[in-house]
């Protein structure tokens, strides 16, 4: 298995803090990312009142916001990060797992069923695989 093809769960959960849908990103899920994006804006524009939207984005504007907000607002965003964090991180472990059984020879890359080391090709699907019986 090529390096390149690992994804680093903790760089995907980093990342998800940073912006939900950030991590998905990354890890190339971009149906989840989109999701995600619009989970937290739909969450924001739902959970914090007109009224605490600074007029201009300063530091300082953006502090008074942050101040002002409600408790439910605070909980309602940490919770839809919290569990876009924990959505990449597994999604990176998974993608990792069967990338490390595709390249053990344990399953099939077309398909992804588990396969017979001693075959040359999935007894599933018929792909041809490359780590068959050595021929003498």
């Amino acid at each position: 298995m090529l390096d390149s093809a690992r994804k680093r769960p903790l760089l995907a959960a980093v990342l998800g803090l940073v912006y939900p849908g950030l991590g998905h990103v990354y890890l190339r899920e971009w149906a989840r990312a989109l999701l995600w994006f619009g989970l937290i804006i739909l969450t924001g524009s739902l959970m914090i009142p007109d009224g605490v939207y600074p007029t201009t984005l300063t530091v300082d504007s953006l502090m008074q916001m942050s101040r002002a907000m409600p408790l439910r607002a605070v909980v309602a965003l940490s919770a839809v990060t919290g569990m876009n964090m924990v959505d990449a991180y597994i999604l990176a472990s998974r993608d990792n797992e069967a990338n490390q059984r595709v390249a053990d020879g344990t399953q099939c890359p077309s398909c992804g069923r588990e396969v017979d080391s001693d075959l040359e090709f999935c007894h599933w699907c018929s792909t041809e695989l490359d780590g068959g019986p050595e021929k003498n």
